[in-house]
């Protein structure tokens, strides 16, 4: 495969000291790397900016860019809030669970624990810049995983279909929720 695995994904931020302080102390992300150039190195437009990286276990990155001097959002304002975000995975449902009672203790507004078809277990919330962001952990057996890619490609036949879930008996056996197998999920 071409792509090993996630190096970095970025987004523009604010306050580069604000974002710092979030994933540093809230998230306990390390703070592995800050550039900053007049150009952009790529183009060689004019565009003074700070580019910081925070990195997880696993070696792969959270950056962002902190552009004072450009036009533009720092996020999609037309999409709905929860289409654009970070989805951060964690080792159990119990550290989620401490992960959310410790951001609420923080004053950060919390939503969760949210069941995702029994694949995954997220709680969400956003950053200083108004980013949302997920914290996550799988639920579901490695059996379970083979399952979902199985039948990967018939849901997207059935959405590429309707798209709005009308025919969505097809593929779990109910009009709602995830039915497999005759049970719901």
């Amino acid at each position: 495969m071409l792509c090993k695995k996630l190096h970095h994904a970025a987004f523009r931020c604010k306050d580069a000291g604000a974002t710092t302080r979030f994933y540093t102390e809230v998230l306990g992300l390390k703070f592995a790397h800050a550039m900053g150039e007049d150009h952009v190195p790529s183009t060689g437009q004019y565009s003074p900016h700070v580019h910081i990286f925070f990195e997880m276990e696993d070696g792969s990155s959270i950056a962002f860019f902190e552009c004072p001097r450009d036009a533009g959002n720092v996020k999609d304002l037309e999409s709905p809030d929860w289409i654009q975000h970070f989805a951060f995975e964690v080792d159990s449902v119990d550290t989620l669970l401490k992960a959310k009672a410790d951001m609420e203790a923080k004053g950060i507004a919390v939503v969760g624990p949210t069941n995702h078809d029994d694949f995954i277990l997220s709680i969400y919330f956003f950053d200083p810049s108004g980013h949302r962001l997920e914290l996550t952990t799988r639920t579901c057996p490695p059996e379970r995983l083979k399952e979902f890619e199985r039948e990967a490609p018939r849901v997207l036949e059935v959405w590429e279909k309707t798209h709005d879930w009308s025919q969505r008996e097809q593929v779990f056996g109910a009009s709602t929720g995830y039915a497999r197998g005759g049970k719901a999920a």
